[in-house]
């Protein structure tokens, strides 16, 4: 028998309706949706198949070939999808898993999903087979759509246990045979939705016409950075109310084309790839991370969302291919991006740009940052970034070359969005203002708080986990730290989970310290430690290709990342960039200790979530023997 949906919290969300303002808050306009706006994630496909007729809505790369869905052809086969869930005795308000990377089946199963209304549960690839199973039997998913037999032989053995597991239905088609019990593919779902529509041809319609703004759209499970994984319930209401009042910020348009990189997992590119549908845009779905580079090239995007990360990699390859290109290529780079910050400072604040800055950033601009554009295919127009804080330096450097970063931030639990920025008013180091209908307010101890129409349902079988993160008058805890400005400007300082304390009581926000750092050159990754010790440390992966470049200018004789992460010179080296990046803050922020490691913290070494954000307890686990190795030395130099 499934678990029943959670529903205890809906008295906690109309709460959050009426609750009365306190504290400091920032309201944004109440703007109810208009008559011909559509309620419905349904209504939203079926007003872009009337509206816009796109012959390439969605577009793929197969047998080295770009393909094209229309939006006819889209919302056809989702209906069939729709039609052969009813067929395998799916009800409305089942649930449905998908574990496949980011693909047309992936959305035409999830549109599918609403158009049944079959809740969805998404589940990254990359987790552990521990964790897929525990997804799948908190949600009580009665079908996982899966993308290959890979993919399901690494997670067979896990969910072979899941007691509501009824169906295993396989994207690639030669996933399914008699070795996987209820195998079938989703062609073979698609072809009985299509018999059975012509069984019953008014079912289509029927299934369609029955979704509600209040039905539950999807589970998203959190990525469990603190413990167990927590199902994010969310709303039609939630996700489109959400989806048009971001529009006005990031005025997407039909004309616009995008490169979709980031997995559908995640709420923030579902939610983008809601919106380039509403907006009729061309999709294209990115081969693999590895083909990023040669993606863009093809596709010539105009729009790309992408979490910091990718940008400090894309920054950190054009600081590498300069490193290698002899002394005066690595000065000309330093020179054109000193350039391009101070040209970009001046514009971004409304100020004259002086004469010499202007015709320098000319100068840099075509012999330095033109080949940037072009190797992002020349077109882009809007980089989003959004799942982690930007480095105020990335922002910059990127404005400076013509290729401007804008901010979003917001929460699974918000559908996400809360603020954005906008190209107008692009205020690097802020999240931009909220959107529409989204206010926010900054509790005494600087907690950001929000209440909307896009905040969540609930955790689902978790009352009180929902419970503990809405206030007493019904605003939602983000759990981040943040301050707003005089002109309604967000800017995030910290996780409030990740504040720690030294043992000399003093809070330090470790990640504005580790913005700093990471504006050296020889610095590829940083994570600040120093919960219940005397001061903060850093624990540093070195940018490998930079320091190899010094250590041979120096003639250090250096080979191994072990004989670089223990030379004393390598050492003083790092220590003294990150003395001069933090001499300015207090006394107990000042990182005393530093520490060099040899490997890059990924998702699949666990360091990381799937969004690509740092694991702090595993990461003073795993570095447990560094960590206090480094602070008995601390103490022995002291003594």
């Amino acid at each position: 028998m499934n678990p029943p949906i959670q529903t205890t919290t809906e008295t906690t969300a109309a709460a959050a309706a009426a609750a009365a303002d306190s504290g400091a808050a920032l309201r944004a306009a109440r703007v109810p949706l208009a008559p011909d706006e559509p309620k419905t994630l349904v209504e939203m496909f079926e007003r872009t198949r009337r509206l816009h007729g796109k012959p390439d809505l969605l577009n793929y790369k197969r047998d080295g070939a770009w393909r094209s869905i229309s939006s006819e052809e889209f919302v056809e086969r989702a209906r069939r999808i729709a039609l052969g869930l009813y067929a395998l005795g799916l009800r409305r308000g089942d649930r449905v898993a998908l574990l496949a990377e980011n693909c047309p089946e992936w959305t035409l199963t999830d549109a599918g999903s609403l158009y049944a209304g079959v809740i969805d549960v998404p589940i990254y690839p990359t987790l552990a087979p521990q964790q897929v199973s525990y997804i799948l039997n908190d949600s009580g998913a009665r079908v996982l759509f899966i993308q290959n037999r890979e993919k399901f032989d690494r997670v067979r053995e896990a969910i072979a246990d899941c007691s509501a597991l009824e169906h295993v239905v396989f994207f690639d088609e030669r996933g399914a045979d008699d070795e996987v019990a209820a195998a079938q593919t989703l062609s073979a779902i698609e072809e009985r939705g299509r018999t059975f529509g012509a069984e019953q041809p008014e079912l289509s319609d029927e299934l369609a016409s029955g979704a509600a703004a209040t039905d539950l759209a999807t589970i998203i499970y959190t990525s469990g950075t603190t413990g167990e994984p927590k199902g994010v319930m969310l709303t039609h209401a939630n996700l489109v109310t959400n989806l048009i009042d971001s529009s006005g910020h990031l005025a997407f348009s039909n004309t616009d084309i995008v490169l979709s990189v980031l997995p559908f997992s995640h709420v923030f590119e579902r939610l983008a790839m809601y919106m380039y549908i509403y907006h009729g845009m061309s999709v294209f779905y990115a081969e693999s991370m590895e083909k990023i580079g040669d993606n863009l090239r093809e596709v010539r995007p105009t729009i790309m969302l992408c979490v910091p990360r990718l940008f400090e990699k894309i920054y950190a390859r054009i600081k590498d291919k300069a490193a290698q290109g002899g002394k005066l290529r690595a000065g000309l780079l330093r020179w054109a991006v000193s350039v391009g910050k101070s040209y970009v400072q001046h514009t971004l604040n409304h100020q004259k740009v002086p004469p010499l800055l202007a015709f320098k950033y000319k100068l840099a601009s075509r012999a330095i940052f033109s080949k940037w554009r072009e190797g992002v295919g020349g077109r882009i127009r809007l980089f989003v970034s959004g799942g982690a804080a930007l480095p105020d330096e990335i922002g910059y450097i990127f404005a400076g070359a013509g290729l401007p970063i804008v901010q979003g931030y917001g929460l699974t639990e918000t559908s996400p969005v809360i603020c954005a920025g906008t190209l107008e008013e692009n205020r690097i180091g802020t999240v931009g203002r909220p959107i529409r209908n989204v206010e926010v307010r900054i509790a005494e101890d600087g907690e950001i708080e929000v209440r909307g129409p896009n905040i969540m349902r609930g955790y689902y079988n978790k009352p009180e986990a929902t419970a503990a993160v809405f206030t007493p008058d019904g605003w939602f805890r983000t759990g981040d730290i943040g301050t707003l400005d005089s002109d309604g400007f967000l800017r995030i300082t910290d996780r409030k989970k990740e504040l720690f304390k030294t043992s000399g009581g003093k809070y330090i926000a470790p990640q504005p310290i580790e913005q700093r750092i990471k504006a050296s050159r020889f610095v590829n990754q940083v994570v600040l430690i120093g919960d219940g010790r005397k001061f903060p440390a850093a624990l540093i992966v070195p940018d490998w290709e930079q320091l190899r470049s010094y250590a041979q200018v120096k003639g250090l004789g250096l080979e191994t990342p072990q004989e670089f992460c223990q030379h004393p010179r390598i050492l003083d080296l790092f220590q003294r960039q990150v003395d001069s990046l933090t001499g300015d803050l207090a006394k107990y922020e000042r990182v005393k200790r530093i520490a060099l490691l040899e490997h890059e913290f990924t998702i699949e070494g666990g360091e990381m979530t799937p969004t690509l954000k740092i694991k702090r307890r595993v990461i003073n686990e795993k570095y447990r023997d560094v960590i206090d190795r480094l602070y008995r030395e601390a103490e022995s130099s002291s003594g």
